[in-house]
């Protein structure tokens, strides 16, 4: 789980170097995973339907994840990477509501907590960076959305082989967004549709060419190594985990990604001090949550 986390923590700076809007970013991110999955599916032989309402399920949750991702960059877009992997971590608040109900079973009261430990730590932030009002309502816009559809993809994961689950996923999203495009063009604002992508140049050097736009290269690596590696990687740890703890895992995912946008993005300049209270407190969160899984038996963790 902890893997995927890590790769997923790429996609802040990938989403910020990345030119193309929110909505075009994520339909070229759906339409590429697919296309890579069809080709391993084929080459591997390992082609798996999902009939019935398993199918309607995967389709819905196809189309939450897609539409995640677009409030997801759009946060990026419109804050900073930092903030947008921050807010994604109140989906644990989410999912510690929502899970019980799909159970049918009462609420955890510990995991309510921790969850409104991290919600807190998002307060914090908003708080003291107004300036990035509106990327913070994306980024938890984002958080809600990513809660639902976990919840809804733990059955799948339990029934079928991980890269067909994202195969059907990646599809069923880009069909809505490839509605969504055709019924509402004008939500790509004035960025181009198609990917740019500068030519090396060995004269300029390496960095110059990485420091240019080269979206179709961090298209593909987004693609691959975060989507289609680390979707995999995350369902096959969703069949032991509980929905919970495998989103408060998640939680890790913008300590990852922020590291990488002070590296990249010198990020850390346009941050005050009350961010980093809030990224305390999720981490915080986190590691309660993870002494509390250690300190189980296995046979004791719920779906």
């Amino acid at each position: 789980m902890h893997l995927a986390v890590f790769l997923w923590g790429f996609t802040g700076v990938l989403g910020r170097a990345i030119t193309l809007s929110a909505l075009t970013l994520v339909w070229w991110r759906v339409i590429l995973t697919a296309a890579i999955l069809a080709i391993l599916l084929t080459v591997t032989r390992s082609w798996s339907g999902i009939r019935g309402k398993d199918a309607v399920r995967t389709a819905i949750v196809g189309g939450l994840m897609a539409i995640h991702w677009v409030a997801f960059y759009g946060s990026i877009k419109l804050a900073n990477a930092s903030v947008a992997l921050i807010c994604l971590s109140t989906a644990s608040v989410f999912v510690a509501l929502l899970a019980p109900l799909a159970r049918q079973a009462r609420f955890d009261k510990y995991e309510v907590g921790l969850g409104l430990l991290a919600l807190a730590g998002v307060y914090f932030i908003y708080r003291t960076q107004l300036n990035f009002g509106l990327g913070i309502l994306w980024g938890v816009v984002a958080a809600i959305l990513s809660a639902v559809f976990t919840v809804l993809n733990k059955p799948l994961a339990t029934r079928y082989p991980p890269r067909s689950i994202v195969f059907w996923e990646m599809l069923a999203g880009a069909g809505i967004l490839t509605a969504i495009l055709i019924l509402a063009p004008d939500l790509t604002g004035s960025t181009p549709f198609w990917p740019q992508q500068a030519t090396y140049d060995s004269g300029r050097g390496l960095i110059a060419f990485l420091k240019a736009p080269n979206d179709w290269l961090w298209l593909l690596i987004l693609s691959f190594f975060c989507t289609v590696l680390g979707q995999s990687l995350a369902l096959k740890a969703l069949k032991h985990l509980s929905s919970f703890t495998t989103t408060l895992s998640v939680n890790l995912e913008p300590i990852y990604g922020m590291a990488l946008a002070f590296v990249f993005y010198k990020e850390a300049a346009e941050l005050t001090p009350g961010f980093y209270v809030g990224v305390g407190l999720i981490f915080l969160s986190v590691v309660l949550q993870m002494v509390r899984v250690l300190g189980r038996k296995p046979a004791s963790v719920q779906p």
